[in-house]
């Protein structure tokens, strides 16, 4: 997907890369079963310390000297293994950060009625704003009250993408991520976190059903 001089490719899963196509700028968030050759990363936002979104054999494929690693502080142990001169940096819930080219906002993301993803974990998701687009990627969350303040995020002029999960069990299944999407109004909305280890097209096609009940746009993106 190209819009607004930014290219978002879904890698599968929850994993996204997002190129700033003006200043050759590479994003990565939470890069998991990636193909190879891919660009090497000048940022990586990481959600949470689990195999599927901090994955050491993945990141060593996109790093490079000078690549700057955002996460949770319990990933520390798992970047710690990364032999190129990265720069970590520690985010938890409700901070902002800003580089160069962009600000990021992170956003609580836990579990309501499971015990895969505690919200004493502290573990995030991300409202990264780059020009005249807003990307959130939810991270691995249930629908939580703070969603209710992603709606502030929708600008006049700009475009607002949410990425949600949609597989169920460990995150939002498709009906209750369409709830999460009522609530946060994106202007397009595309289901992740399906499609590997859990979750089908078919959750992805679900949700994609319910938010055309809402008038709320969404798109499956084809796995790069």
């Amino acid at each position: 997907m190209k819009i607004n001089g930014l290219e978002l490719r879904w890698l599968g899963h929850a994993s996204f890369l997002i190129k700033i196509e003006d200043k050759n700028k590479i994003i990565y968030v939470d890069p998991y079963n990636l193909r190879d050759n891919l660009e090497k990363a000048d940022f990586i936002f990481i959600t949470h310390n689990h195999y599927d979104h901090c994955s050491l054999i993945d990141l060593k494929k996109i790093v490079k000297e000078g690549t700057k690693i955002i996460s949770p502080a319990d990933c520390q142990s798992i970047l710690s293994k990364i032999e190129e001169k990265v720069e970590v940096e520690i985010i938890g819930p409700d901070m902002e950060k800003d580089f160069q080219d962009f600000r990021v906002i992170s956003v609580p993301a836990y579990n309501t009625d499971k015990t895969f993803h505690p919200k004493e974990s502290s573990w995030v998701g991300y409202v990264i704003k780059i020009k005249e687009v807003i990307i959130y990627h939810a991270g691995d969350t249930d629908l939580i009250p703070e969603m209710q303040k992603l709606t502030g995020h929708k600008q006049q002029g700009k475009t607002f993408i949410a990425l949600l999960p949609v597989g169920g069990r460990f995150t939002m299944s498709a009906d209750e991520a369409a709830e999460a999407a009522k609530i946060i109004k994106p202007t397009i909305a595309i289901p992740m976190h399906w499609g590997s280890i859990i979750g089908s097209e078919e959750d992805a096609k679900e949700f994609c059903e319910l938010c055309k009940e809402s008038e709320i746009q969404t798109e499956i993106l084809e796995k790069d």
